[in-house]
């Protein structure tokens, strides 16, 4: 007599979406052992795109995926998160970032479930089981948490991208010419002004910036993701 357990899982569809072939194959063989009905997306080394892989995982069909958010030269995966959620398949973040508020920003998309690649592969394995029988796999205390660490994360990126408003054109080029690695000599030449105006500006950008050092300012912009005047 047929299992209907092994039936329905053989049924349910698990799709591997990740970007380091170890561990998708790591997954893909325990999955399958288990009885599902395992798929690992291909991230081709030429041509595509994160919209081609979008495309493609939702004509899989998958009832689970399991997404990695740095997927190589295809960028954040998290935007992959929101369209499958819309499509109804259940996602599972899992990651080598520890950014708690990245993780909250997954959960907001629609993400059931955020994991550590860190963590033992059974920890995942009985997240894709839970789903499987339709069981909660996040507890309202780890949801809340999560999403505060994102809400206390965008406020903080708000009021930097804030303070970045204030620095005026010529400041906005000096600051790009620090985050392109020029020291004060370098970006004095270039402007045709002396180094003690350039000092005078990276001066007044530190001020703005509320920050103590130019390597404060460069980390500061890459954080919010400014990007410099041409």
């Amino acid at each position: 007599m047929a299992d209907p357990t092994a039936s329905a899982k053989s049924r349910s569809r698990v799709l591997i979406i990740e970007d380091h072939t170890l561990f998708a194959e790591s997954l893909e063989v325990a999955l399958s052992l288990e009885g599902y009905d395992v798929r690992r997306l291909p991230l081709p080394e030429e041509g595509g795109s994160l919209a081609t892989l979008r495309s493609t995982a939702l004509r899989i069909n998958p009832r689970i995926v399991l997404l990695d958010l740095d997927l190589g030269r295809f960028g954040d995966g998290s935007a992959l998160i929101a369209p499958l959620s819309r499509a109804g398949a259940n996602v599972v973040v899992v990651t080598s970032s520890t950014d708690q508020a990245r993780w909250g920003g997954c959960v907001r998309s629609g993400a059931r479930k955020v994991l550590s690649k860190s963590g033992p592969l059974q920890e995942t394995l009985a997240t894709v089981r839970r789903l499987h029988q339709g069981l909660p796999v996040m507890t309202s205390d780890e949801l809340e948490r999560l999403l505060d660490a994102w809400r206390n994360e965008r406020m903080a990126t708000d009021v930097m991208r804030r303070r970045l408003e204030l620095l005026t054109p010529r400041e906005r080029q000096v600051l790009g010419a620090l985050i392109e690695g020029h020291n004060v000599r370098d970006i004095a030449r270039k402007s045709v002004v002396s180094e003690a105006t350039v000092r005078t500006q990276v001066k007044s950008i530190l001020g703005k910036l509320e920050v103590s050092s130019q390597l404060a300012a460069v980390g500061l912009a890459h954080h919010v993701g400014w990007h410099h005047p041409l």
